[in-house]
């Protein structure tokens, strides 16, 4: 009886849930089934209403997200008279294809109205109806524009995840939308969908390390693969990372002055709780996101290493007399046993020993003649480490002095530029800094946050970052940056000269 009064539960509860998860997929079955039936007769049939609507949600995809711009209806006519040329063979004359332009685009957006999705609720015993836009509009300078809505981009992520592009950009860009549209709850399962995504990265990555181990060939075409389709978008995905956890700033004190002067939440207090959520998450998923990318930098030095090991064994002096027979004999040119014969009837060069040596050996006795080997006893060394921790304690005493380097420039000056600390640097250590990769890591780190405080962090570490600065910082550096807190704002991108590396610019300021 109890399983059944669970099984009963769970169909009546969660109904309402799975309705509305399927009604984003409602608009495209409708306009898939009757939109050119009645149209012109049906002349025009052979359209294939469904490849027509996924097309127009990735044009919008791209001009919205990726182009960051509205779209005009003379764009999307464009657009739409292209394809069907293109892809149907379309030839009725531009006018008639205008017509047909025009009538494609009212289906899509429903003449205006949201797509009405009716089921039945079986707690209230009641027909609800939930409705769904794929395209909105607004009016801007007299001209109307239109844009994908989040159930559009959500759909077509669902049918199959945009090919070219990160699926870590493309869920961002949807991530935008839902905290622009105050969907926070919505949000929350989209920063968990890229998570989950930055974790199946990582598995490729270990999938690639260890075929780089058993097949040197399979693997340098999966690790070439990997570097391709997956690392080169990683400075996009940091930017909308930063663009985004900006939003949920802005949303989180937006929301904190929905509290009341003795500490208590107001009715607001569902919202507060899901814009907590979701920042907790996001900032989970970029300190993921952050190790991601140090470890695909890894990953890229281990790759070299072992590639160049192979094929400096490739070039070993060996010579296969058996598999050089087989080739002989398969081509039937016996004339070609020559090149290996000739070499082994080549003069000989005799080697002669002086008789007058024998006495010197007979008679020469070593040093150490009549001597046992002498065993030493080695003690284990207890401060032995491996290769990888002497790396991780190098750049882990980088950080700590780059950290150091900052702080102590904002105890002399409470505001600096990045532009600024890289001038300092550079007069403190040559332009080789900016060879140094620890710096480009340290910044990615740095940026993960908004805000340090040293007094909290010798108190708790929320990063990798805090770990490594008062882990290798001493304790007297610690107590005497222990007064300084400080925020930090994004600018602009700027190029470090001679180097070819782009940074956004950050402004420190202590508080």
């Amino acid at each position: 009886m109890a399983l059944k009064h669970v099984m009963i539960n769970d169909i009546i509860a969660e109904n309402n849930a799975r309705m509305l998860n399927l009604k984003k997929y409602y608009p495209f079955f409708v306009l898939n089934e009757t939109t050119f039936s009645q149209y012109k007769d049906g002349r025009f049939a052979f359209l294939d209403m469904g490849y027509i609507t996924l097309a127009t949600l990735r044009f919008f995809i791209n001009e919205n997200n990726f182009h960051e711009r509205d779209i005009s209806f003379e764009e999307f006519e464009a657009f739409m008279i292209e394809l069907l040329e293109r892809d149907f063979e379309l030839e009725t004359g531009i006018e008639e294809e205008k017509e047909l332009v025009g009538y494609i685009f009212d289906k899509l957006k429903n003449d205006g109205r949201a797509f009405e999705f009716k089921f039945y609720d079986p707690e209230e015993r009641k027909t609800r109806i939930a409705r769904v836009k794929l395209i909105d509009s607004r009016i801007e300078n007299g001209q109307v524009l239109y844009t994908i809505t989040p159930e559009g981009i959500e759909f077509y992520l669902d049918t199959k995840e945009v090919k070219e592009e990160s699926k870590i950009n493309i869920s961002q860009l949807l991530l935008e939308k839902m905290i622009t549209s105050n969907n926070f709850k919505g949000g929350i399962d989209v920063v968990k969908r890229i998570n989950a995504e930055v974790t199946r990265i990582k598995e490729k990555k270990e999938q690639v390390l260890k075929l780089l181990s058993i097949d040197i060939f399979e693997g340098e075409k999966a690790y070439e693969e990997y570097m391709d389709t997956i690392a080169k978008w990683f400075n996009d995905e940091q930017k909308l990372f930063v663009k985004n956890k900006a939003l949920v700033d802005k949303a989180v004190e937006k929301a904190s002055y929905g509290m009341n002067s003795d500490g208590e939440k107001s009715s607001n207090t569902r919202a507060f709780e899901e814009i907590s959520r979701l920042e907790t998450e996001l900032k989970q998923t970029i300190y993921n996101h952050s190790q991601l990318i140090a470890e695909t930098v890894e990953l890229s030095q281990l790759a070299d290493n072992i590639i160049s090991r192979a094929k400096l064994r490739k070039l070993r002096p060996v010579f296969d007399f058996g598999k050089s027979f087989s080739n002989i004999m398969e081509k039937d040119e016996p004339s070609l046993m020559s090149f290996i014969l000739m070499p082994l009837f080549a003069p000989r060069l005799d080697k002669t020993f002086s008789a007058k040596s024998i006495d010197n050996i007979l008679t020469l006795k070593a040093e150490d003649g009549g001597k046992g080997e002498k065993v030493e006893k080695k003690e284990l060394d207890l401060d032995f480490m491996y290769e990888d921790e002497i790396l991780d304690k190098k750049i882990g005493m980088n950080f700590a002095k780059l950290f150091y380097e900052l702080l102590d420039q904002l105890d002399k000056w409470s505001k600096i530029t990045l532009k600024e600390f890289n001038g300092i640097l550079e007069i403190k250590f040559n332009k080789e800094i900016y060879a140094n990769r620890d710096l480009y890591a340290f910044l990615v780190h740095l940026a993960g946050k908004n805000s340090y405080s040293m007094s909290r962090m010798c108190e708790k570490q929320e990063t990798l970052l805090e770990e490594m600065v008062v882990t290798y910082m001493s304790d007297e550096d610690k107590e005497k940056f222990k007064h300084i807190d400080f925020n930090i704002t994004f600018g602009e991108e700027f190029e470090i000269e001679g180097y070819g590396s782009t940074l956004t610019d950050m402004t420190f300021e202590k508080v």
